[in-house]
């Protein structure tokens, strides 16, 4: 099994596994391909029928192409790595003026990160919702989805937020969505679980993006809303077996939603936070799921993606999903590195983002609530400690004023009510 990580989207391996008389745990070599490299990806998107955002399905040839075709278009537009994803040699472009040197960095940035300086350039859509939909599809023909999770809460275009469902979709667009994703998988001839990510605007109006031919990071809490095991399912498929439910089997209930924990550091345009992890509390409780990829001692290098943990609650409701992540995220101790758990916490309480507000400019939008929120967390803590070492301070220094050999505590007992000591704190 492939999991989620770089082999489960490399045609090539999947390849080998399969000529090694090894059973690949996911699709075939060829809707990997057919998916892998964006601009085919939107030409086989269009000949089925799925919706996508205007613009090319070639990759552009040289900057000066680009500015035709942009101003074809008409600005804002997205230029795009046609061979990868992750916020990877991605720019988006106003004016004209900007097309060229903007082409020269995404291809620069596409070559470093997936050996392939290929971009295409689409429409840039305003105030875009990522929202993606789980499908799984077997060898007797069967293509149902899961629903979908709303992935719009990000930061570098990369998700840290998700949760399921959407608390934006209207049911009639959730339901063609949902036959658009279906038609997506039949395209390729898929085999496994997989995702179809979409693109959807203010009025709804949805375009795919892309597919993730493989189990995504986000995949628990849509195991937590239908109570299914989808990596179990991709093995029955493997297998040759058909799905375990139909369409029909498909009920969700509640709400579940996922925060990544990354080692790094919000206050300083999230850069990575690297180092040993010198202690570690995770949360549990009911409802609760980590899955966690550090321990203590660990060490999160430079060298690879920060997030060290994916933490997701469970909720009969929104609401309750929300309070039960709050909590968790207040039970959630790391020391040795940076986390982004702070920031996480002040995203649950902001009231827009309670309220399902939400898209991908979110946090560029409301940066400075958020970041005010975030160092008033770090202060209040930084004040309780203060406040807490100052009173044992003072209770070993009254119990050493006594007899060493009788050390008791001399001020904190009362016989009805509750014993208080007030320090006075203040910021520098």
């Amino acid at each position: 099994h492939p999991g989620y990580g770089f082999l489960s989207e490399n045609a090539a391996f999947s390849e080998k596994v399969e000529a090694a008389g090894i059973v690949f745990i996911g699709p075939l070599a060829s809707a990997i391909t057919a998916m892998g490299e964006k601009t085919r990806a939107r030409r086989v998107m269009k000949d089925a029928g799925v919706p996508i955002v205007p613009g090319t399905v070639e990759a552009v040839q040289n900057p000066d192409e680009a500015v035709a075709i942009a101003e074809e278009i008409g600005f804002p537009v997205m230029i795009k790595a046609a061979a990868g994803g992750g916020g990877k040699g991605l720019r988006l472009i106003r004016a004209g003026e900007d097309v060229r040197a903007a082409v020269r960095r995404a291809s620069s940035e596409a070559e470093k990160a997936f050996g392939d300086g290929s971009v295409y350039i689409e429409k840039y859509v305003n105030q875009p919702r990522h929202i993606e939909f789980q499908i799984l599809a077997d060898t007797h023909g069967n293509v149902l989805h899961l629903n979908e999770r709303e992935c719009s809460v990000q930061r570098r275009h990369q998700k840290i937020i998700e949760e399921t469902p959407s608390p934006f979709l209207a049911p009639e667009v959730r339901s063609r969505m949902a036959e658009a994703a279906i038609a997506a998988a039949r395209a390729v001839r898929y085999r496994g679980a997989g995702t179809i990510e979409f693109l959807v605007d203010a009025e709804q109006n949805f375009y795919f993006l892309e597919m993730n031919t493989r189990l995504q990071v986000e995949h628990p809490i849509t195991e937590m809303v239908h109570r299914v095991d989808l990596v179990h399912e991709m093995i029955r498929i493997a297998q040759g077996e058909a799905i375990s439910f139909s369409q029909a089997d498909v009920q969700p209930r509640g709400s579940s939603i996922e925060c990544r924990i990354y080692a790094e550091d919000p206050e300083h345009d999230f850069m990575p936070s690297p180092g040993l992890v010198s202690y570690l509390r995770e949360p549990s409780g009911p409802n609760v799921r980590i899955d966690s990829g550090v321990e203590e001692g660990s060490e999160v290098s430079l060298f690879y993606d920060p997030m060290v943990a994916k933490l997701c609650v469970w909720g009969a409701t929104r609401e309750q999903a929300i309070a039960r992540m709050q909590r968790a995220l207040s039970e959630y101790r790391v020391g040795g590195i940076t986390t982004n758990i702070p920031f996480l916490q002040a995203l649950l309480a902001h009231p827009e983002f309670r309220a399902g507000n939400y898209d991908t400019t979110f946090i560029d939008r409301h940066w400075d609530e958020l970041a005010l929120q975030t160092s008033a967390s770090d202060l209040r803590n930084a004040a309780i400690a203060a406040a807490v070492a100052r009173h044992l301070r003072g209770r070993i220094a009254e119990n050493l004023g006594g007899n060493r050999n009788d050390v008791r505590e001399t001020n904190a007992w009362r016989l009805v009510g509750r014993f208080r000591r007030l320090h006075h704190l203040f910021r520098l």
